[in-house]
């Protein structure tokens, strides 16, 4: 089953209320307050999307934090990428794969495929449509035009 973790979510939940937020500036205790999270998970968070570049930082009595790019700007691979790292359901999916099969694999391009079409899935999906903010409908893909014709009962590509 392909699910993102707990934090992942949460993490998701403290952008959506910074993009939801009136305020420029949230501590990480009004932030813990408002989404009902632990303080600890929290800052542990923020630190995260920090270094991720998708929440910045001021110091200080004035201090918080906010969101570093409009919400329209942050789409959800990049909440993906800076939680989890990069999306790659099978090893032949990574950049630098270590499968030991990889010169004889049949399969290792499809799931190539798959894992690009959901990246482009999740780029094409905002914070301002997470956070509900923006109720225009999402794209859908097609990928017809790279999808070669599939005999069911060889499963090999037919000559077009």
């Amino acid at each position: 089953m392909l699910r993102i973790s707990k934090l992942t979510d949460y993490a998701t939940v403290i952008l959506a209320t910074l993009a939801a937020g009136e305020k420029r500036l949230y501590t990480a205790s009004e932030l813990a307050e408002l989404t009902r999270l632990s303080p600890a998970t929290v800052s542990k968070l923020l630190k995260k999307l920090h270094h991720a570049g998708l929440v910045s930082s001021g110091r200080g009595s004035h201090g918080g934090y906010a969101l570093a790019k409009l919400p329209s700007q942050i789409n959800a691979a990049a909440i993906l990428d800076a939680l989890e790292g990069p999306l790659a359901l099978t090893e032949c999916s990574t950049t630098h794969s270590n499968c030991s099969i990889a010169g004889s694999c049949h399969v290792g391009h499809s799931w190539q495929r798959v894992n690009m079409a959901i990246r482009h899935a999740l780029e094409d999906v905002s914070l301002s449509q997470l956070a509900g903010l923006d109720r225009s409908p999402l794209k859908s893909l097609d990928l017809s035009a790279s999808r070669p014709t599939v005999s069911p009962l060889t499963r090999m590509p037919r000559p077009r």
